[in-house]
């Protein structure tokens, strides 16, 4: 039985019908996330303490969190990626870690600092959450209003949409790009399908300015390659016309399509990266925007990550190791991946012997200054969190949690995540709003970032704020407001004059 749309009675309870969530998909959800994926971390037994205790308070937390997200009525991505992220490398990961006392690096610090590493990890949680649920009350209000109010600056921004020139100049920029820099890449096109071992033994991501510049040109052609395929597979076209942006369309998709699988693979590309491509591209498609489609590939996603992310560094190494499979457990506490948790105690550590520093968050804020120029300039946090515990290798991470909290203390964490949940809320809400509208900045941007949210939260901001710029910024320069980014298109043949039939006059023929 279906309720006719001129029914109000039906209509106000199909509306209500589909804020419901369905108490199955929660169910199962969360005895998945709070019983089976816990219990399986802690099979092998844990050792009790208080940092413990508490390390489950945030396994619960963002548990839930993930939950909400997973069953809501809504798409929302940002929120996804946050909350995976916290889910995997801030909850089970330091669970096991705490469980065991068992870390991936050497460095070994007190109870006292693990129970305050927890602290300072939920403290960021709950701002986040206290961030979103004033950006969601505001978005209740804004919809309860008897008049639709002016869009916001967020609104306007994600409102641009698609300019075709501009899109066209990329793709030609991107594949000049390509003719210019793949033959200037020490190796040339074999260096896009070596290992990055190998690249670092070579001396092309040592650190040293030449590697610099070879990181420059590499993401300088991933990125732009990247939004021409996105914006080429996004941009609408009009039924009865654009027949010359249909016939470019047509001959430049495959050549960009052979461009990404060179410049975007998986052997010579971060995984993080490649799986924000992959996952970018997929969310193109009108029906996984559906909450039914994203359920099921937020299912996929989580299983991916768990099982198999730890294994996809695969062609990371020239010198291959024989594949072995271990536990949840295993990986947890062994793997460097999951280092996050440990470099929050280690920061704790360094804050109490070193103080905070406020001048180090203009590091990120103005990265392209040269050193040269600002011999003073803060450096990587992983690298500093690295060199004060001791280690030989400096290529670690520095979580947001730890960045924030190194300049200013728990305040600036609080601040910090505030802002984050309540932009990320607003980008969802102004997505889930602009659904219908395509070529749409929403339809671009918002997946973009909620996938390489997880590159920005693991850290360190000064190692990906380059990338970061530009993964925001060329998306912006292809698109324009409403109005001017489609303007209708004149007709191509001037309209042909109505003659009128001549009016008859009263002595004239009938």
């Amino acid at each position: 039985m279906s309720f006719q749309v001129e029914h109000p009675i039906g209509d106000r309870l199909l509306r209500e019908e589909i804020r419901v969530r369905s108490a199955a998909a929660v169910a199962v959800w969360a005895v998945a996330l709070l019983v089976l994926l816990p219990g399986l971390v802690l099979q092998s037994g844990a050792q009790p303490s208080p940092a413990l205790a508490a390390q489950g308070m945030v396994v619960a937390h963002t548990a839930v969190a993930l939950v909400r997200v997973l069953t809501a009525t809504t798409v929302r991505l940002v929120a996804l990626g946050f909350w995976l992220f916290a889910y995997i490398w801030l909850g089970l990961a330091p669970l096991a870690q705490l469980a065991t006392d068992t870390y991936p690096w050497a460095y070994r610090t007190g109870p006292g600092t693990a129970l305050a590493a927890v602290a300072v990890v939920e403290l960021g949680l709950l701002a986040h959450s206290a961030g979103a649920a004033v950006a969601a009350r505001r978005e209740r209000a804004r919809g309860a209003g008897p008049a639709l109010p002016a869009p916001g600056p967020v609104e306007r921004l994600l409102s641009r949409r698609l300019a075709p020139w501009r899109l066209l100049s990329l793709c030609g920029l991107a594949l000049a790009l390509a003719v210019l820099l793949i033959p200037a890449q020490p190796g040339g096109l074999s260096a896009y399908f070596t290992s990055r071992q190998a690249l670092r033994e070579a001396g092309a991501v040592d650190g040293s300015d030449g590697a610099f510049l070879s990181s420059l040109r590499n993401w300088s052609l991933s990125v732009p390659a990247f939004w021409a395929l996105l914006g080429l597979l996004c941009v609408p076209c009009a039924p009865a016309g654009d027949r010359l942006l249909r016939g470019a369309r047509r001959l430049l998709l495959p050549l960009l399509l052979v461009l990404n699988a060179v410049v975007n693979n998986p052997v010579s590309k971060p995984r993080f990266w490649v799986g924000t491509v992959l996952l970018t591209l997929l969310f193109t498609v009108g029906r996984l925007n559906r909450p039914r489609a994203f359920r099921t590939i937020a299912a996929v996603l989580m299983a991916t990550v768990l099982l198999v992310f730890p294994y996809s560094d695969y062609f990371r190494y020239s010198d291959r190791e024989r594949f072995t499979v271990v536990s949840l457990s295993a990986q947890f506490t062994a793997n460097g991946d999951y280092d996050a948790f440990q470099q929050v105690q280690t920061g704790v550590d360094y804050a109490r012997d070193r103080g905070f520093a406020p001048r180090n968050a203009l590091g990120p804020a103005l990265f392209p200054v040269p050193r040269s120029v600002w011999p003073d300039k803060p450096e990587d946090t992983g690298i500093t969190l690295a060199r004060y515990a001791g280690y030989d290798f400096v290529n670690l991470s520095a979580p947001l949690w730890i960045e924030s909290y190194l300049w200013a203390g728990p305040p600036a964490v609080a601040a910090v995540f505030f802002l984050l949940g309540a932009a990320g809320r607003r980008m969802d809400d102004v997505r889930h709003r602009l659904r219908g509208r395509a070529g749409t900045l929403a339809t671009l941007l918002v997946p973009a970032f909620a996938f390489y949210q997880i590159v920005f939260l693991r850290g360190s901001l000064l190692g990906i704020v380059g990338p970061l710029t530009l993964l925001l910024a060329v998306p912006l320069l292809i698109t324009g407001s409403a109005a001017r980014a489609h303007r209708p298109a004149p007709s191509p043949l001037p309209a042909a004059p109505v003659r009128t039939a001549p009016t008859p006059t009263p002595g004239g023929h009938p």
